[in-house]
């Protein structure tokens, strides 16, 4: 029979449903059966698109005897970590301070009221290469709990201390009436700099991730003031990541990192938040270099999510497995024979211009399965004639094996910034389909994701709805992506953009400090209240929220926005110069709270007056579209806007002082380069 899992709406928590294990989802009902039965709790935190998460379940989770032990020893809760990051982040630092790393599977153990006193990452079924088999530290972690209660309750106490002291250090770390000081961008370019791997590009060593947030920041660092080598660090990583295995050069998509330095190898699973930042990285690169590799990049990745990444009711999903059929990468590698049979007499271009060798460049360290990773050897070369031709031919036939797993759970948060990276595209591009798929979806998010009373929701998935309430990060990452609507498609997504930002503040806002909590102050407690300030694979909610304030504060003049913004800045900025890859998307907030602003307002309809503006890189710039007489309440920067002489218009201020409205692109172009800091 299934277990509590099978009614859940994560696709990961309902792959267990079947385990032999006695698995409770993450809820008092688990805590009290653990208190009622007086063992601890065995927590067990993934995601599904986790290699080694789906090696553990097999080896471990799916044995009657391991089972067997788990449900005699402990209460068993399995966590989905892109459901409730906020347990995933308390507990990985309990993990990452016992063991000296972190990663997924991630699994610990609990006191009855939540403390951890032990945990580490993936346990072998039995013992390996050093490692204890998880059935041995099961059972020494039970003798523990019945034999040294003290000593596991003094561990207990010191891992709770110290995930609060944690939080405590990053206050303590800055000033609040600190000035807010331009050399900090200045001293995370140079951090960065001395990071940067000059031949591959990216920062520092194997595994890479995709440094989307540090390379947006490295663009509008080269927009506003001219540091020539940021440019040079990024056209150097996006060359690299665009030529190299990583990207999908079949079906469009990144994975989420390479294993190795030159972006050769992926861990193949693709999450629809790296499709996100890099489809805005990408996007910002070819405003700023008109380099049409990087406008390619940009169509492939939005038609694989659109394709094969969105729910019929408009919603995307968060992941694709890199396993299928048992085998890591499967679905994506191609042999000599296969490439020779399926593209004909545009093979041995194909071959060629891709790396395809007879013995492969990659092999299944489990299974023994290779094959070749396909990635440009040449990373200045164009795709030749024949190799677009041969493309198609390669997708048709990758349409008929067996694909990775699909984890259809429509997150608020991994919706939001692809909406917002969607959004901006459909303008630069003139794209009216893109610009419907990002309407659609944000209005999915507002409706499927939101209860009848306002307070939105995590996640949704079709099957089951939508569950858990939403964190900081969805709220923030829905702000930035309104306001991108505000700016790109019509001023009227202001009036829930308000009410987004207020329910961010009322729900998560510090009032002792500064920045946002993790979770709602209507959330369940858990033993310390969580908040994330570092940029990692994501943005964390208080990057996304200090973004989103300053462009909303500056379009609707409300001076509390730019305040809480500013504050987090202060209260980050001594570790932002000393830690600017893991600050990316709050550089981004420090840059438009340092430059001059400067405001647009679009009045009616003009292709050419919206592409003129949507066609640049425009850092400290905030836009508003809108039909003449239409909305002005909503914002000063409509105030007396209007047509002029019955034609659209455009306005430009800076720092509130305004030019004279123009109506050809030639006039708006001069506007905008006139301004200081555009």
């Amino acid at each position: 029979m299934p277990n509590r899992l099978a009614a859940e709406t994560s696709p990961y928590l309902r792959q267990h449903a079947d385990n032999p294990v006695d698995w409770y989802p993450w809820g008092e009902e688990a805590f009290e059966a653990a208190r009622q039965r007086d063992v601890p709790i065995l927590l067990s935190v993934g995601y599904s698109a986790c290699h080694w998460c789906h090696v553990m379940a097999h080896e471990s989770f799916e044995d009657d005897g391991i089972a067997a032990v788990m449900n005699s020893l402990f209460v068993n809760v399995k966590v989905d970590r892109e459901e409730r990051p906020d347990v995933d982040a308390i507990y990985m630092q309990a993990v990452q301070a016992l063991s000296g790393r972190g990663g997924w599977p991630m699994t610990v153990f609990l006191a009855p009221d939540g403390r951890p006193f032990y945990g580490g990452t993936y346990f072998p079924a039995t013992d390996h290469q050093g490692s204890p088999g998880f059935v041995r530290v099961m059972e020494s972690i039970a003798d523990v709990w019945d034999n040294k209660r003290s000593e596991v309750n003094e561990q207990a106490d010191k891992l709770r201390e110290m995930i609060e002291h944690n939080i405590a250090a990053t206050h303590n770390s800055g000033e609040s009436n600190a000035f807010l000081d331009v050399a900090v961008l200045d001293e995370a370019c140079l951090a960065l700099r001395s990071q940067f791997d000059v031949v591959n590009g990216g920062f520092g060593r194997a595994p890479k991730f995709p440094p989307a947030m540090a390379i947006d920041f490295l663009l509008r660092s080269h927009v506003q003031r001219g540091v020539p080598e940021s440019l040079e660090m990024v056209t150097t990583t996006l060359d690299a990541m665009a030529a190299g295995g990583i990207y999908d050069h079949v079906g469009g998509g990144f994975a989420r990192y390479s294993t190795d330095g030159v972006w050769l190898v992926p861990h193949f699973e693709k999450m629809l938040y790296d499709q996100a930042l890099l489809v805005g990285a990408y996007l910002n690169a070819y405003l700023v270099t008109n380099t049409p590799r990087y406008k390619r990049i940009v169509e492939e990745t939005i038609e694989y999510v659109l394709r094969d990444m969105r729910h019929s009711d408009g919603g995307f999903y968060s992941a694709e497995d890199a396993d299928s059929e048992g085998i890591e990468g499967k679905f994506y590698l191609w042999s000599l024979k296969e490439v020779r049979d399926i593209c004909g007499e545009s093979a041995q271009e194909v071959i060629r211009y891709l790396g395809i060798t007879a013995p492969g460049n990659f092999r299944d360290p489990h299974t023994g399965y290779s094959g070749n990773i396909l990635n440009v050897v040449d990373r200045n070369e164009a795709p030749p004639e024949a190799v677009r031709d041969a493309l198609p031919l390669l997708a048709a036939y990758r349409a008929t094996r067996v694909r990775p797993g699909l984890d259809d759970k429509v997150l608020l948060a991994w919706n939001a910034m692809f909406t917002s990276s969607l959004a901006s595209a459909a303008a630069a591009f003139d794209r009216k389909d893109w610009m419907e798929a990002a309407r659609v979806n944000a209005r999915f998010c507002c409706s499927a994701l939101r209860r009848e009373d306002g307070r939105f929701l995590r996640s949704w998935q079709s099957e089951s709805g939508a569950r858990h309430l939403a964190y900081a990060e969805d709220y923030a990452a829905l702000l930035e992506c309104l306001i991108t609507l505000v700016e790109v498609d019509d001023v009227s997504w202001l009036v829930t953009a308000h009410e987004v930002a207020d329910a961010l503040m009322d729900l998560f806002h510090d009032s002792e400090g500064a920045g946002f909590f993790t979770t709602g102050s209507d959330a369940e407690a858990l033993i310390v209240r969580p908040q994330d300030f570092f940029d990692n694979a994501m943005p964390s909610e208080n990057s996304l929220a200090a973004n989103g304030l300053l462009r909303l504060a500056a379009i609707s003049g409300n001076a509390a926005y730019r305040e809480t913004a500013e504050a987090i800045l202060r209260l980050l900025s001594p570790l932002v110069s000393q830690h600017a890859n893991g600050f990316g998307y709050l550089l981004r907030a420090y840059q438009r709270a340092v430059a001059p602003s400067v405001e647009i307002a679009l009045i009616g309809s003009s292709q050419e007056l919206r592409a003129e503006v949507f066609s640049r890189l425009l850092p400290s710039a905030v836009i508003v579209s809108a039909q003449p007489g239409s909305d002005e309440d909503l914002t000063p920067l409509l105030a007396g806007r209007g047509l002029v002489n019955g034609e659209p218009a455009a306005y430009v201020c800076e720092n509130h002082a305004c030019k004279m409205p123009v109506t050809s692109a030639t006039e708006l172009r001069a506007a905008l380069n006139a301004t200081a800091k555009n």
